[in-house]
């Protein structure tokens, strides 16, 4: 069963987070940038004067990747402290998908505002410094990790493949060369589950799909609109999840276009994992 969670329409609605702290869930729309919520009350916004991607918890703020730097917001205040830039001297580019991974540190691709080829990068938040990690990416996505931390997912949208990466165990970077996980319709935000199963939102054929370890095909979902972004499980052990979308570049959009939705699906959420200054 899907249903419609929140029908704020959002242009390009991106980085849906469940925030067990605050039980809320948070999401962005990166093209009117702002910072969305909805929890038990009815939504709510910031708008913060950038484009804002992907989110990550922080305590109970939010981390959040911008268009030219990482900064912490507090949802309770408006407050906001910077704490890195990110590719700030680059006029091109703005921040797109991201995802805490399980050493506390945060992985976050960039990419041109207007989808210039291989001008993205994609980034390590880790203990205070952004370092690159793999470049020439024209729109990183589907930035996961596995729940016992061997490897990572992301993959380059235009490329249809989703690559898996190997990680050290001691302080989660990359080790040796990515492999090749599987082949997609066209992967956007993408997310793991408990039993390690990624479920990959497919932007433009309006597809959920779910991978299991070895890359095969176990399950798709047709969504009720094509552009849909990014799915979030609500929460540890949960089969609650959500999905963003968008209404971007499309000729006669439907009132359901860039509304969040949610489904019950076939697997159980692992708890998203917590930044660490």
């Amino acid at each position: 069963m899907i249903g419609i969670y929140d029908e704020t329409r959002c242009s390009l609605g991106e980085g849906p987070l469940w925030h067990p702290g605050l039980s809320a869930l948070f999401w962005c729309d990166i093209n009117n940038r702002r910072i969305l919520t909805r929890g038990v009350e009815d939504t709510a916004f910031w708008q913060m004067g950038e484009h804002v991607s992907a989110l990550g918890r922080l305590g109970d703020r939010l981390f959040v990747a911008g268009e030219t730097g990482i900064f912490a917001f507090d949802p309770a205040t408006g407050d906001r402290e910077d704490i890195a830039p990110l590719e700030a001297d680059n006029k091109v580019t703005r921040s797109n998908d991201g995802r805490a991974d399980p050493w506390g540190g945060f992985w976050i691709g960039t990419m041109g505002k207007s989808a210039e080829e291989k001008a993205g990068t994609i980034h390590r938040f880790y203990r205070g410094e952004v370092r690159a990690m793999f470049g020439k990416i024209t729109i990183p996505n589907a930035i996961s990790f596995a729940p016992d931390g061997s490897c990572a997912y992301f993959t380059d949208t235009p490329t249809r493949q989703v690559w898996r990466q190997p990680l050290d165990q001691k302080e989660g970077w990359p080790k040796g060369d990515p492999e090749k996980f599987a082949e997609l319709p066209r992967p956007d935000g993408a997310v793991v589950d408990k039993a390690g199963n990624l479920w990959c939102a497919n932007y433009g054929p309006g597809l959920l799909t779910c991978h299991d370890k070895e890359g095969n095909l176990i399950q798709q979902m047709e969504m009720p609109v094509k552009q849909v972004t990014c799915p979030a499980f609500a929460g540890e052990g949960s089969s609650r999840m959500f999905i963003t979308s968008a209404a971007q570049r499309l000729s006669d959009p439907s009132p359901m276009d860039g509304q969040t939705f949610e489904i019950e699906a076939d697997g159980e959420g692992q708890q998203e994992f917590e930044v660490i200054l």
